[in-house]
């Protein structure tokens, strides 16, 4: 069985992910650079005229809060991407249909699982991605033929053929 990784599609995948954490990791920076300099300019401005630019220190406060935030996401993304990229190097594929179970909650049904005789047990997944499109993408899943691979720590990925992407999800236990 070839790992996952080396599936083109995932490849691509894995690059388009990285591309959006990296664009997240700029913006952050290019929004705290942009407060820091804001602030000078207004510092500048201050001394030089005794003149206040009204507004300024709350933009300032926003561009950095916003910058950090930007900068945490995009950093947390490009860890995911590594980590996704190494674990798929050596996983390999699991098949099998995919069940919804509400709006984040769904339910891998291994290939050859059957409800009466048993068979692989099916994993059940909470998605990671909290993007409305992604989560919706997925819902049009239900009941379609899926491809997931564990990526350690109790995530996995999972993609299907017309996706277009790949989904983070986490082990959720079942409530009785």
């Amino acid at each position: 069985m070839l790992p996952a990784g080396e599936d083109p599609q995932i490849s691509a995948a894995l690059s388009a992910h990285q591309a959006g954490a990296l664009r997240w990791l700029g913006g952050g920076v290019i929004a705290v650079v942009l407060g820091v300099l804001l602030a000078t300019a207004a510092v500048t401005v201050a001394r030089n005229t005794g003149e206040r630019i009204p507004g300024a220190g709350l933009v300032v406060i926003l561009l950095v809060l916003v910058g950090v935030i930007g900068m945490a996401t995009g950093t947390g993304a490009l860890l995911r991407t590594v980590r996704w990229r190494r674990a798929l190097a050596t996983a390999g594929w699991r098949t099998g249909t995919l069940r919804i179970a509400g709006p984040a909650i769904v339910s891998f049904e291994p290939d050859g699982y059957d409800e009466l005789y048993g068979g692989e047990e099916p994993v059940h997944l909470r998605l990671l991605s909290t993007a409305i499109w992604r989560t919706r993408a997925v819902q049009r899943l239900d009941g379609a033929a899926v491809r997931i691979a564990p990526v350690g720590g109790g995530q996995w990925v999972l993609t299907a053929d017309g996706l277009g992407t790949m989904v983070g999800a986490r082990s959720v236990r079942r409530r009785s």
